[in-house]
């Protein structure tokens, strides 16, 4: 039986692991763009790795935007008491 501080997706090497699978598999994603010719209907959108930086900017963006977004948002600490 495994304990929580031991379970295998806590352990680093199994973490490490799936960084490297993880990371291969996104290099092989953009790389078929090689062989698999993309036709973009726009200009830019026919690019190499295009799609890639253009989903990776986009989630950093978003990300951002939470942030501003929970700044905006955040109500004081005793917002609900009574």
């Amino acid at each position: 039986m495994t304990t929580p501080d031991n379970h295998w997706l806590t352990r680093p090497a199994t973490i490490r692991r799936l960084w490297w699978i993880g990371s291969i598999l996104l290099a092989l994603t953009v790389a078929l763009q090689w062989l698999i010719p993309i036709k973009g209907h726009f200009g830019v959108d026919g690019w190499f790795g295009f799609g890639a930086a253009f989903g990776f900017f986009s989630c950093v963006l978003m990300v951002f935007a939470a942030k501003l977004l929970g700044k905006l948002l955040k109500r004081p600490e005793d917002y609900y008491d009574v």
